[in-house]
């Protein structure tokens, strides 16, 4: 017979974190939430609620980025460069950010029981992405008419 995994609940979660050497601080913009940060990085995690608890015990708040003027930035890319922008600024991430951000991504998952995604171990991934060539493009041009549906003309 196969033994059950027991899964942490938050509060455990959190202690596995601060012995992995993650800085745990209170998040005062969400009730109940926290902010983890290790290498210059960070998230806000909350706890799960309802049936998905048994499964994972953290959600984010706001999903791992730089750690800059005590929020977490996010990564935007732009196609030609990513850049870290904040509610006050915006800059072009550096390489170390960016290894800083995947670092910190891996660990968090690994040690909360998230979801290992392809794509993600690959290297770091966006929050946004905003092409230049593609910006506006879409309120351009309407819609062409399709002279095979019915209107309210006919």
């Amino acid at each position: 017979m196969a033994r059950k995994t027991r899964n942490p609940n938050f509060d455990q979660t959190l202690s596995i974190l601060r012995a992995h050497s993650f800085d745990i601080a209170p998040y005062a913009d969400t009730a109940g939430a926290v902010l983890v940060s290790k290498h210059g990085a960070a998230a806000v995690l909350v706890p799960t609620q309802g049936t998905e608890a048994e499964t994972a015990p953290v959600t984010f708040a706001e999903r791992p980025g730089a750690l800059a003027a005590g929020q977490v930035a996010r990564l935007l890319d732009r196609g030609y460069q990513k850049f870290i922008k904040t509610s006050q600024f915006e800059l072009p991430a550096t390489a170390s950010q960016l290894q800083a951000i995947h670092l910190f991504s891996e660990e968090l998952s690994q040690l909360t029981g998230g979801i290992s995604l392809y794509n993600e171990s690959l290297g770091t991934t966006s929050d946004l992405y905003e092409y230049d060539r593609l910006k506006g493009r879409e309120a351009v041009e309407p819609a062409a008419a399709r002279p095979w549906e019915l209107t309210a003309e006919h």
